[in-house]
C-alpha cells in the first residue's frame, strides 16, 4: 500500500474515493520495510509513558486476543507472501493483526521523498483540509487496503480521516485513515507512526515483519484530519469505550 503506487488525483479531505491500482510490494519494485527482526527500540519509560493516553497497550490487546472474521477471505502482507490475515469485527471497531511497512507518500519532507524512497509519489489518497497532501513525516497515519469484494472498508465505517490506536509490544500510537493501496495486501503506517511505536522507520529498510494490531473505530473522524490532537483525544476516547465494551 502506499508509497510510488500512482495514488492519482488527491480527492476532498476524508471522502471514499475509488479503488486505483498501484504496483504491489515486491513485484516489480523493492520491497519495501522487510526485515526478520524487529529493530531497536528507542528508550522509554513505564508503559504509560509509551501510550498517548491512559489506555495501556496490554488494555486494548486484552479485547482483540479472538477474531470475528468480516473479511471474504485474507490478506497478504507482501506481494510474495500467503494471504493469512483476516479483517475482524468487534464492538465499536475492526481489527487486523500484521507487519507495519513504511508509507512516505504525501509531502517531500528531509526523509521522505523520491530520493529516499523509491516507492515515493506525492500524492495520498486523503488530503488536508487545504488541499495538499498529508505529511507523513509528521503525522501519523495507516494505509488500509482499497476496496473489494473481500472488504469493504466503506461498509464497515472506516473512511478517510478515521481514527484509529496501532499497539505494538507496549506502545499505542494513534493515527488516522490517510492512504490506500493494493486490494489484497494489508499492513502499512506513515513514517510517523512508525517513529512513535518505537519502530525504524526508513523508508527503504525500516518497519517490522509482524506484531503490529491496527485497531480502527468504526464512524470516527479527527476533523481536520491533519490535527493529530484531535486524533488523539478522539482516539483515547474510543479506545475506552472500545475496552468497557468488549
Amino acid at each position: 500500500p502506499g508509497s510510488g503506487r500512482g495514488a492519482g488525483p488527491a480527492p476532498a479531505a476524508g471522502r471514499d474515493v475509488p479503488a486505483v491500482a498501484r504496483p504491489e510490494r515486491g513485484a516489480t519494485t523493492p520491497s519495501r520495510g522487510r526485515t526478520t527482526t524487529a529493530p531497536p527500540r528507542t528508550a522509554a519509560g513505564t508503559a504509560q509513558d509509551r501510550a498517548e493516553g491512559a489506555v495501556t497497550a496490554a488494555d486494548l490487546l486484552a479485547k482483540v486476543g479472538t477474531c470475528a472474521e468480516i473479511s471474504s477471505g485474507r490478506y497478504r502482507t507482501d506481494a510474495n507472501s500467503p494471504a493469512t490475515v483476516p479483517v475482524c469485527g468487534a464492538r465499536g471497531a475492526v481489527f487486523w493483526k500484521a507487519d507495519l511497512d513504511i508509507d512516505c507518500d504525501g509531502q517531500a519532507t528531509v526523509h521522505c521523498n523520491g530520493q529516499a524512497d523509491p516507492l515515493y509519489s506525492p500524492s495520498t489518497a486523503y488530503v488536508q483540509s487545504d488541499g495538499q497532501p498529508l505529511n507523513a513525516e509528521t503525522l501519523p497515519y495507516i494505509v488500509v487496503p482499497a476496496a473489494s469484494s473481500r472488504w469493504s472498508p466503506g461498509a464497515s465505517g472506516v473512511r478517510g480521516g478515521s481514527v484509529a490506536a496501532v499497539v505494538y509490544q507496549d506502545r499505542v500510537q494513534y493515527a488516522v485513515v490517510g492512504d490506500t493501496g493494493p486490494s489484497d495486501l494489508i499492513g502499512e503506517a506513515s513514517y510517523a507512526t512508525a517513529r512513535g511505536l518505537g519502530i525504524s522507520s526508513g523508508p527503504s529498510d525500516g518497519g517490522v515483519p509482524s506484531g503490529v494490531t491496527y485497531i480502527v473505530f468504526k464512524d470516527s473522524v479527527a476533523d481536520p484530519i491533519e490535527d493529530h490532537q484531535a486524533a488523539v483525544s478522539t482516539g483515547e476516547r474510543l479506545a475506552r469505550q472500545f475496552v468497557t465494551d468488549n
